[in-house]
């Protein structure tokens, strides 16, 4: 089959390339914002203000219109700024990143033929028939269907692209530099921790060995749940930048084919999808950190009284949590569980994130913690039209994941509030995203009973 017109042949992975069409990048949108507040020095306070609001924006479209044709690496780690940097950058700098697309053009085959044949060796390639076409490309790596031809098993390569392990130190560190020039980014200490657990999380993006034990971890998990399905990891056909698993049929968590379902289907796929979240943090300690509706699939039932099923992919963003953060996270979660404030401000102690507040500004994070868990609560401070009539907590007229952020913007707003420790942004962007997931599928749920078992009133 003859290669796609729309594919590209080659990532731009050199240095010198990618340095060079950031440094120019950043140099333009830096010297515009220079001549923006030149041209702002007489105007009122006000006007000043308005104009580098607009100005940060455009500046910022244009360096994600560039981020964006380079790809790669540089595609991911503006997401990850996007997803977790409000506490660093500038409204105007995240709302642009978070147009970067990961459903990014992708690299012909005749490209990735020869890589695929090096890294399995004649013999493996031989055994395997490879579709051209991909089933989809990211950032970082595009993925094949294939079949072993031995025995017609249906197979999926996930193909790292050529370069980009090697590309993203020198990517993070330019794509940081052009924010700078921008005058985008804090000169803090904050921040620079901030962008080594960056470079971190796109190293262990690319480490596919690592992704194929985490995989194998979640399948021993969940092997005897049969509301879940894990893929099978074929380590024949893994390499450094090969991986290699069962292809796992299913529909996105958002189509149209599971929106239309029968409430209490939907029901039951939601129960799932927060039970498993409750077992990764009380049970497992190992964290699926990326919320991204497309690293789920449902396995819709095909007769009356099977069960609906969450296929679990792309187990490259799963971080094991220190035992105290854990702990942490657990004790908090008892405490507004049982609407305890006295109990919620003794966990706090000993965190230097709370400890520099102000009694007030941890008394409003505590009516945070007490309206997050909204849900699992005896129900008593819900709003009477997030109710059924039953007294189901219905997550879409809840609006809970916007209450959320905008009490969470309002408390971040404040000059006491420091930057939280990394894994407390990790813990509460996943959460955000399964009340997101809750909220687009429009569950209805009584949630208190998947946490209750988790926890008891006065621990020993």
């Amino acid at each position: 089959m003859s290669d796609n017109p729309y594919q590209m042949k080659r990532l731009k992975t050199g240095a010198f390339e990618r340095r060079l069409s950031l440094a120019k990048a950043g140099f333009v949108a830096g010297t515009r914002f220079a001549a923006g507040a030149a041209g702002s020095m007489f105007a009122s306070p006000d006007e000043r203000d308005e104009k580098r609001r607009r100005m940060m924006a455009e500046q910022a479209q244009y360096l994600v219109r560039e981020l964006g044709k380079l790809k790669g690496s540089v595609v991911k780690i503006g997401q990850m700024m996007a997803l977790y940097g409000e506490h660093f950058l500038p409204e105007e700098i995240t709302r642009a990143l978070h147009q970067l697309n990961d459903d990014t053009t992708s690299l012909s085959w005749s490209s990735l033929e020869p890589v695929v044949r090096e890294q399995l060796g004649e013999k493996r390639f031989a055994e395997l028939d490879i579709d051209p076409e991909p089933l989809g490309a990211a950032s970082l790596a595009q993925v094949h269907r294939a079949r072993r031809k031995s025995d017609g098993t249906e197979l999926v390569l996930k193909i790292q692209y050529p370069g980009v392990a090697q590309a993203i130190d020198s990517d993070l560190n330019l794509v940081t530099q052009m924010l700078r020039l921008t005058k985008a980014v804090p000169q803090t200490r904050e921040f620079d921790e901030w962008l080594d657990e960056v470079r971190m999380m796109m190293h262990r993006e690319v480490n596919y060995p690592q992704e194929a034990e985490t995989t194998r971890l979640f399948y021993s998990y969940l092997r005897s749940d049969d509301r879940f399905i894990v893929p099978r990891i074929y380590p024949e056909y893994c390499t450094d930048t090969l991986l290699c698993m069962s292809f796992e049929r299913g529909v996105p968590i958002n189509s149209h084919l599971v929106l239309q379902l029968a409430q209490e289907r939907r029901n039951r796929i939601a129960e799932a999808a927060l039970d498993i979240c409750c077992r990764e943090v009380f049970e497992w300690g190992e964290i699926q950190t990326d919320p991204n509706f497309g690293n789920y699939l449902v396995r819709l039932a095909e007769k009356e009284g099977d069960t609906d099923r969450i296929v679990l992919l792309d187990f490259g963003a799963v971080r094991d949590f220190p035992d105290d953060l854990l702990e942490l996270a657990r004790k908090m979660t008892r405490a507004a569980f049982f609407r305890d404030r006295e109990a919620m401000l003794k966990a706090m102690q000993g965190f230097s994130f709370f400890d520099n507040m102000p009694e007030s500004v941890r008394s409003s994070l505590t009516d945070l913690f007490f309206l997050a868990i909204e849900p699992f609560s005896d129900l008593k401070e819900a709003p009477a039209d997030a109710l059924t009539a039953d007294g189901r907590y219905d997550w879409a007229k809840g609006k809970l994941h916007m209450r959320v952020a905008g009490f969470a913007a309002r408390s971040a707003a404040t000059r006491h509030f420091s930057v939280p420790p990394k894994e407390v942004m990790f813990i509460s962007r996943k959460f955000m995203g399964a009340y997101t997931f809750m909220t687009v599928i429009g569950a209805q749920i009584y949630a208190r009973s998947l946490l209750e078992p988790y926890l008891k009133r006065n621990p020993a």
